[in-house]
Formats: C-alpha cells, structure tokens, sequence
C-alpha cells in the first residue's frame, strides 16, 4: 500500500515540539521531512535517554526525517535555504514572529523563489499584534489559557501538566491547515502563509473554556473520581449518581442512608460505600468484570511506565521498537493513523545532526560533491563530528 503523502516535500525549519511535531506527522503519512538544524543543535538533544547518540525527546519528534545543519548566520546558507524553498512543496517554522524575515526568509522572500509556496508559521501570539513578540512554550500558553487556574482543587495551587499539549494542539491544527491549503493549491495554485497561534489552537480545542466564558460552571459535569481497588487506583468517568446507580442496580450494593437523611450525608454514606466496594476487588479480572457489568467507562491509573502493557496498545502496535542505532531497538509511540487502503507509520530512525547534508542536497537539489564540500569547508554545512 502506498503510504497518502508520497512525493510531497517538506523544508522543516522548526525545532523544539510545535512545528517539528507536524513535520514528524508528515513524515510518518509519507512525506520527505528535511529537518534544518542549526549548528547549536536542537534543544531537545538535551533532553532524554541518550542511546546510540541520539537523545530519547528528539528521537520521538524526529524520527524518520533527513537532517541538514545549515549556519544561517552566513549569506550563503540563507541563499542555500532559499534554494531548498524552490523545490519544496511546504516549508514549516516555529520561530518569533519577524526572525525569519531577518535572516532573510520570510514569506515574501520565499514566495518570491516559489510562487504557490505554502509556508506555515507556529508560534504563540501569533505573527502580528500587541504580543506577537513574546516568547511562549507550551506552559506560558496554558496558563494564559485557564488550563493553568483550572487545575486548581479542593485549595491546592494553580499547577501546570506534565504534556505540553499546546504546542501538539498548534502543531496538529498547523498539519490540518497546511494540508487544507496545499488541497487548495492543487486547485487554483495559490499559496499561502499560515498564521497558527498556540493560544488560539489551545482554546479554540478546550471543550471546558464555554463554561468560564458564559459564567456557567456551575452547569458543568463534575471530575471523575479515583477509586482505589487491591488491583491499583482506576477513574471511573461519570457523575457519581449514576455510577451509584449503577452499583445499587447491577452489584447489588445496600443504601446505608434512611429515606430521611440529609443530601450531605447520602452523599458521603454512599460514597463511603462504593469505596468500600471498589477496595473489595481484588483483582484487575474482578475489576474488569465489575464495570462491563455496570457498563462503565474506566480506566487504570497508570503510570508511563507501564502504558505498553495495556491491551489496546499490545493489540494496535501503538508502541513500536525500532533501530536504536547502537545495535538494539528502543520504543517509538507510532502515529495514530490507520488506513484502509494506504500505509502509515514511523519509516526511519531520528537523524543525527547534519547526517544528510550530501544526500538531502543531491535528491532535492541535484548538487554536485564539489559544491556539497565547498558549503562544507566554508563552515555553511556541519555535521556532529566537525562541529563539536
């Protein structure tokens, strides 16, 4: 089966999580990703196992991706970049808004070199207005957000979470826009330039945010509980009337409140007893057994760790091994799409930096081994051993 995106090229520019998680997505759907890395690196080689030289975060967002490292602080990997920018169908950064007409490559430069190019452009405020010039990582959006005030309860703190889910909620909103214009590139043959804004990506996916704008949360389905059973912590989702419902109804548990007791105290009488049940199971059979009979959604609380060994994930090869690149294999989480009649899916290992700089150069440019060396001795191209 061939794999949807086949042939199409991607020039990305970005680094960290927003944009080159979109380019990862397109490279797993078939598309030839070439990564630009600067000399410094990507953060994200900062972060994670290190195993066969290439650390655990950037391996998750990389993989399957060629690599050139360009030093765009030079005229010459500018004019490289724009070169790159002729034959590439979509180019993807992540920068703050006007660094990329400093170098010398903003859309109108771009556009310029290639008439229907389709540019995408992530980052937090947006690429004008009064704050399109702050930084932002996914954790300065969630607060601006309300996700950050939100995860306050019960007196605790305002705290962050531990997914840096705005940056994914731009990157794939970016992936659906990029595919939507160069849908529509293919029938009029413009181009375009999209503006993705991290703040707007997170509230415009945020099904809870209706409840604080129209002062309605007093309207809003409570949290789902943890319950702890001698096989592990499991949430159940649901009001606790029905899941107390269902307990009376299909497991037979006694009301231990009288017909006259205060709401106050029904609600702790019988929360004190659907505890006592949930603590009964002793096993994650008997756990299992108990919500298919009250036909519950519920899930265990799992650790990280462990999330390979849900059945689901076993049975869908969700998680996939693949070349560590140090004579082993290492797990990789695959792309969550599955075709009826095309292919998708993790198609190589994460690039080390500059690994491609002759490879990439010869398919999409058709450049010569004398010019690749001239870039190379000029310090305009580098790789992991003559740069450190």
């Amino acid at each position: 089966m061939a794999y949807p995106l086949a042939g199409l090229k991607v020039l990305d520019m970005s680094r960290v999580l927003a944009g080159p998680f979109a380019g990862r997505m397109l490279g797993d759907l078939g598309a030839d990703v070439l990564k630009v890395e600067p000399p410094a690196g990507d953060l994200t080689r900062l972060w994670g196992a290190v195993i066969g030289g290439v650390p655990g975060y950037y391996h998750q967002q990389n993989v399957g991706k060629r690599n050139i490292c360009v030093d765009l602080a030079k005229p010459e990997g500018v004019a490289l970049i724009k070169r790159l920018a002729q034959v590439a169908d979509l180019v993807i950064e992540n920068f703050r808004p006007g660094v990329m007409a400093r170098l010398g490559l903003g859309y109108d430069v771009l556009k310029a070199e290639r008439e229907d190019i389709v540019l995408l452009s992530i980052s937090g405020f947006g690429q004008q207005g009064p704050e399109a010039h702050r930084p932002a990582y996914a954790a300065a959006i969630h607060a601006e957000a309300g996700l950050v005030q939100r995860q306050a309860r019960e007196g605790r703190p305002p705290a962050d979470i531990q997914m840096s889910v705005a940056d994914t909620n731009a990157s794939l909103h970016g992936l659906v826009a990029a595919l939507a214009a160069l849908l529509m590139r293919d029938r009029t043959g413009l181009g375009q330039h999209i503006d993705i804004a991290m703040l707007d990506a997170m509230l415009v996916t945020d099904d809870q945010l209706h409840y604080g704008l129209e002062n309605s949360r007093d309207t809003a389905p409570s949290l789902s509980d943890i319950w702890a059973t001698a096989a592990g912590d499991v949430l159940i989702a649901g009001d606790f009337r029905h899941i107390w419902r269902q307990l009376a109804t299909k497991m037979g548990v006694a009301d231990p409140t009288p017909p006259d007791a205060p709401l106050a105290d029904k609600i702790r009488l019988r929360r004190q007893a659907a505890a006592t049940f949930f603590a009964g199971l002793a096993t994650k059979e008997q756990v299992r057994e108990a919500m298919e009979a009250m036909n519950l959604a519920w899930g265990e609380v799992r650790d990280s760790a462990t999330v390979q060994d849900s059945l689901t994930v076993r049975q869908r090869g969700t998680i996939a091994a693949i070349d560590d690149r140090a004579g082993g294999t290492r797990p990789i989480v695959q792309s969550p799409y599955r075709f009826s009649n095309a292919e998708a899916g993790v198609r190589g290992v994460a690039p080390h930096r500059g690994e491609h700089n002759a490879e990439a150069l010869m398919d999409w440019l058709g450049c010569g081994e004398d010019e690749i060396a001239r870039w190379h001795a000029i310090g305009v191209l580098l790789t992991d051993t003559n740069s450190s």
